[in-house]
């Protein structure tokens, strides 16, 4: 694998759905399938032994689900992002995934374009959460964040630029799309999203977004890629 292509570890208890996602995540478009799972209790093992850049994972599995198995990886160092994939058109069960840590989700029956970039965004730091779902979604899991994300003052908090970042957060760009649009470093950038999430006592990236989202900083469509 090199620097450029990023390493997939595909989750899904179903051999035809993984198959499906490999034929669209091929090697010549800059992804690798660095290992494969069929059950979120074979996850922490997988991520320790093949350090994918990102984990593609579903969250209905036999055994442990794809919800408890992004907590347990988001409890150790250094984990990688987490992109939900699923058939279930269900707020709860994807506000859970963003509570566990997820950095977005996305439904399977989604096109292959926006799968690829949807891997593409989390595995470089940024978040995507489904058009199709990302309203009632943010709502859900609005209803259960710290009282930070209902606090609109929290936001006077935050210097002009970092107002700015957090805007684009709140688009789902990534550290390195908001260090060029903002003319920036990347080492710059993740210093004002630390003192974002500081200021405005939030955990992660779903954490802004929902908190942007909530206050007004960007529109419900522009919560997405």
């Amino acid at each position: 694998m090199t620097e450029t292509e990023v390493g997939v570890l595909l989750v899904d208890d179903q051999e035809l759905v993984r198959s499906g996602l490999r034929r669209i995540l091929r090697r010549r478009d800059g992804f690798v399938i660095v290992a494969e799972c069929g059950d979120g209790s074979e996850v922490s093992a997988a991520v320790a032994t093949y350090r994918p850049d990102v984990v593609v994972m579903d969250l209905r599995m036999k055994n442990v689900g794809g919800i408890e198995a992004t907590r347990q990886l988001q409890a150790s160092t250094n984990s990688p992002p987490v992109l939900v994939l699923t058939t279930f058109d269900d707020d709860q069960l994807l506000s859970g995934a963003l509570r566990a840590g997820a950095a977005g989700f996305i439904l399977k029956d989604s096109p292959a374009e926006e799968l690829i970039w949807a891997v593409r965004t989390v595995a470089e730091g940024g978040s995507f959460l489904d058009p199709a779902v990302t309203a009632r979604v943010l709502t859900t899991y609005r209803s259960a964040t710290p009282a930070a994300a209902h606090n609109p003052a929290a936001a006077n908090e935050l210097t002009s630029r970092e107002l700015d970042v957090l805007t684009l957060i709140g688009r789902g760009r990534t550290n390195t799309e908001i260090g060029s649009e903002l003319g920036i470093s990347g080492v710059t950038v993740k210093s004002h999203v630390g003192h974002i999430f500081l200021k405005l006592g939030l955990r992660d990236r779903a954490a802004a977004i929902v908190f942007a989202f909530d206050n007004g900083i960007v529109a419900p469509g522009e919560a997405t890629r």
